[in-house]
């Protein structure tokens, strides 16, 4: 599989609060991890850099290739909550950080299978012929619309819409939610903070992947940053070997 990645300051923000990595194992399988911190000057910056490190550390320690799916998904669940405790134990050791804080959304690709983790806000999306959203934000927006308060396009517009209700760092534990989905050839996976999402809509992120393929990632930070560009944005695009053979 390929993968592409973007991360852009965006137009207004002094730093870039958000971090990604990305790479491979010796047998083929694919893994991401995506992070939209938040906290202060610096709290965001850090809380999102600690939590790559953790998680993927012990993505990289943890793997082992002969995972089932039910293992990969307790392996990425077990670096969550570690890099959450983490996060949370640094965050009481300076003033300065305390109360920071970071979303998470992580994938690990094998065998076909994309098993994604997150908590937070920061999304994974399937991306073929349509578009549809794999994680469902943990925000207060999300609860509005659950609970039949507002629709869809005016979660949209909200002005609490940045709210989230679950974060890693803010306690010392966290509930971490996994979905499980079979990616067919054509199939992209799509993971990124919402200063993509919040300035470029769904059926404009399915264009732009149809007709940009490969080099999607430029172009839809080119337009979340045309289109107001008040956050930081990271996007990391997932293809097949054959996407557009």
């Amino acid at each position: 599989m390929n993968v592409y990645a973007k991360t852009d300051i965006g137009k207004t923000r002094e730093t870039n609060q958000d971090a990604f990595d990305t790479g491979y194992f010796n047998d083929g399988t694919v893994w991401a991890v995506v992070c939209d911190g938040m906290g202060g000057v610096s709290g965001g910056q850090v809380a999102s850099s600690l939590c790559i490190d953790k998680t993927v550390n012990a993505i990289k320690r943890s793997y082992r290739e002969d995972m089932t799916v039910n293992n990969v998904k307790n392996m990425l669940v077990s670096a969550i909550n570690a890099a959450n405790s983490y996060v949370f134990d640094e965050s009481l050791k300076d003033r300065e950080l305390k109360g920071m804080g970071t979303t998470i959304v992580a994938v690990v690709i094998v065998n076909n299978i994309a098993v994604v983790a997150h908590v937070g806000d920061s999304r994974a999306y399937i991306v073929n012929d349509t578009i549809k959203q794999i994680t469902k934000d943990h925000s207060y927006v999300q609860l509005l619309v659950d609970n039949g308060k507002i629709t869809l396009e005016e979660a949209e517009n909200h002005p609490d819409k940045n709210i989230i209700t679950r974060a890693i760092g803010i306690e010392g534990f966290v509930d971490v939610d996994v979905d499980i989905v079979d990616i067919k050839e054509e199939d992209i996976l799509l993971l990124c903070t919402d200063g993509l999402n919040g300035y470029v809509r769904d059926d404009d992120i399915l264009k732009t992947v149809k007709e940009y393929g490969d080099s999607s990632t430029e172009k839809l930070v080119e337009t979340a940053n045309l289109n107001g560009g008040h956050d930081n944005i990271t996007v990391v695009l997932i293809s097949s070997d054959n996407q557009g053979e």
